[in-house]
């Protein structure tokens, strides 16, 4: 039985590659995360069939313990924007010196060691894009550079990787809002947390099709729209929450996720799409059945919005 870590193990990616992993059968699966109410809420109903340790990934001696004995380390642990944004020792540290830790205790004591990263198309900077172009980032840009040099490092030390970009994912916006820190009115390609987590399952599978490759893992066709017509469908679906409001008048919309011209090729290595954004949408309207305070306020925003651009 091949052994599984998950860092960043309860995110939206995290708890479903936990969930398909687990539906396999072949895995000994170990789940790393930052411990707090969220993590702990959303891991605890698999503490029965997989191992659970709370810490950092900037903790050496405990890195060192969990690493040195697995088979593949699917890597999803992160610091994502606006959080990201505000210093650039945050994105740093957190995503090249975590991945670092696991570098180094795979090089020293486990060579053999399969690493899956996760990344993001937001490397790129022009509407459409594929691995082939080249990324010239601002340096102002501390997420995005922090990703970028953390991907030059794992192809210069490590044998045996995966990098996975991945485009706006969709998930679940009662427990994740990462979402409304998407570039306004633009053409976007998205991804499903189900079909983004099903591509790193996949790895495993194929790692000889994909060892050493770069792949940008979108939802193709099916989940590309634009993000203005997104964001006030799930306004719509959704109804108005504070972290609607709290993202339209704070944060600025710095996230990239352009069209990929490649993802369908990638679709074929690992076979990976199951989803698309109109099952998305559904998911979200029976969700949000109950808000109707929320659906009916986010109708008078809609109506201002239509107005607004008549």
């Amino acid at each position: 039985m091949k052994k599984v870590l998950i860092t960043g193990a309860s995110g939206s990616i995290g708890l479903h590659t936990i969930k398909y992993l687990l539906a396999e059968g072949k895995y000994e699966i170990t789940a790393l995360d930052l411990k707090n109410r969220k993590s702990y809420n959303r891991l605890k109903k698999y503490r029965k069939r997989i191992n659970i340790y709370y810490g950092d990934v900037l903790d050496r001696s405990l890195i060192e313990s969990l690493v040195k004995d697995q088979d593949i380390v699917i890597h999803l642990a992160t610091c994502l924007p606006p959080l990201a944004e505000y210093k650039r020792n945050i994105a740093d540290i957190i995503e090249y010196n975590g991945t670092e830790n696991i570098i180094r205790t795979m090089s020293y004591y486990n060579p053999k060691c399969y690493l899956i990263y996760a990344s993001t198309t937001s490397l790129y900077t022009s509407n459409i894009a594929s691995v082939q172009d080249k990324i010239q980032i601002n340096s102002d840009d501390y997420f995005n550079n922090a990703k970028y040099k953390t991907e030059n490092l794992i192809a210069k030390k490590m044998k045996n990787y995966t990098i996975l970009r991945l485009p706006l994912v969709l998930t679940d916006l009662r427990k994740d809002n990462f979402i409304y820190n998407i570039n306004k009115n633009t053409m976007i390609e998205t991804i499903t947390k189900e079909d983004a987590a099903y591509a790193f399952c996949r790895c495993i599978d194929d790692k000889n099709k994909v060892n050493r490759k770069i792949l940008n893992i979108g939802g193709g066709e099916s989940c590309r729209t634009n993000s203005k017509v997104l964001l006030n469908k799930l306004l719509k679906y959704h109804g108005l929450s504070c972290n609607y409001i709290n993202s339209s008048l704070f944060l600025t919309k710095s996230y990239r996720s352009p069209i990929l011209k490649d993802s369908d090729e990638s679709n074929k290595l690992l076979n990976y799409r199951n989803d698309t954004l109109q099952s998305y949408y559904m998911r979200q309207k029976r969700r949000s059945n109950k808000r109707v305070i929320s659906k009916f306020l986010a109708k008078i925003v809609l109506a201002f919005k239509k107005k607004e651009n008549k």
